[in-house]
């Protein structure tokens, strides 16, 4: 009678060196993968984060440089919050609907505020305020 052989001594048990080495190259190139959307996606977020604080930047610059409307005057304000440059300009509105008429009490003036964060990246707003015409 021949010797019985254990289930682990047959030839077919178990795997071979080269379907483990495959398996590790198919792990490896999931893990780059992974790796790989994950780097993206931080960029991503990153890039999201200084867009919202620029964002905000210009918000605040708004609601707190800009002089009350008594004290608005043409001209140019600038200055620096956080490490950011910000920069506002006052002056008349193209196509400006009051012209010279100078029975009209208040004209139209633009104002663009600009914000230049300190990775370079910069955003610009524009609004309209109405002013008292200067009295000759």
């Amino acid at each position: 009678m021949p010797a019985r052989r254990s289930p682990t001594d047959r030839p077919d048990a178990g795997f071979t060196i080269l379907e483990v080495l495959i398996a590790l190259a198919v792990v490896a190139v999931v893990i780059v993968a992974i790796g790989s959307v994950m780097s993206t996606n931080a960029r991503g977020v990153q890039a999201l984060e200084n867009h919202v604080a620029l964002a905000q930047t210009a918000q605040m610059v708004m609601a707190t440089a800009l002089p009350p409307r008594k004290e608005l005057a043409p001209g140019v304000l600038s200055g620096e919050v956080r490490g950011f440059r910000w920069q506002v300009d006052i002056g008349p509105l193209d196509g400006d609907a009051a012209g010279n008429d100078s029975n009209v009490a208040w004209v139209p003036e633009l104002v663009k505020i600009r914000v230049r964060s300190p990775s370079g990246a910069a955003v610009e707003l524009q609004t309209i305020r109405l002013m008292r015409r200067p009295q000759r």
